[in-house]
């Protein structure tokens, strides 16, 4: 808040002008949306499934899913390009095909594929957004879900099927829907960048808020670390 009388410093103002673009450009709110008509069974026992998952800055992609009961591992990277140019300074140009992408490893005796698709289209990202999140811009922050097999792709195939139909969103899905066929983990200091850096402006503007909203929503699947 401007204070009459007072002079701000170039440094204050730059901050405050930081805050007010990023919260204005930052993601909307969590939607409530329906569990999955179709799921896959839970596994009568403990195994590793992997699904990977796109939607904007990888950070609070994998924020999200590493607070979720039954993710044994949340790893940020590159999905949709080639191994020669995945790496995050020709990624962020926009032009190599690659999404910031997470690959979601979950044991399904846990936590289910409908589970984990509920939450990524509720408190993960807006899916209706087409080449950007938040403020970020650009073909490497679409709304993906790259599937391991048949099986999976009938399933997020049938969800968003089923949440266009209720029109759960003002907006038809814009979420892409295709084949992992190589997935690329990013560099070391992209992991668990919200958890080491949590005071990061970007990070508590726009990937702390989505943690609360698994909590305070899906509070059977939430895990506090």
């Amino acid at each position: 808040m401007f204070t009459t009388g007072k002079i701000i410093p170039v440094a204050a103002l730059a901050a405050v002008a930081f805050f007010w673009f990023y919260a204005r450009a930052s993601g909307r709110p969590a939607v409530a949306v329906p569990a999955p008509a179709m799921d896959a069974p839970r596994a009568a026992e403990p195994t590793r499934e992997t699904v990977v998952l796109a939607g904007g800055c990888f950070w609070g992609i994998e924020a999200v899913f590493e607070h979720v009961k039954g993710v044994t591992e949340a790893t940020s990277g590159y999905a949709g390009g080639s191994a020669a140019d995945a790496r995050y300074e020709l990624v962020s140009e926009g032009t190599t095909g690659h999404a910031e992408s997470v690959r979601v490893t979950y044991d399904p005796t846990q936590v289910t594929l409908g589970q984990l698709l509920q939450v990524f289209f509720s408190v993960a990202h807006d899916p209706t957004e087409v080449n950007r999140q938040g403020p970020d811009t650009g073909t490497q922050y679409r709304s993906a879900i790259f599937v391991s097999n048949p099986a999976q792709k009938r399933l997020v195939d049938a969800y968003i099927a089923q949440l266009d139909a209720a029109k759960v969103f003002p907006k038809r899905i814009a979420t892409e829907v295709g084949p992992l066929r190589a997935f690329y983990p990013a560099e070391a200091y992209h992991q668990d960048y919200a958890a080491l850096h949590p005071r990061n402006p970007y990070i508590v503007i726009n990937d702390a808020p989505k943690v609360t909203h698994l909590r305070e929503m899906f509070p059977a699947l939430y895990r506090a670390s």
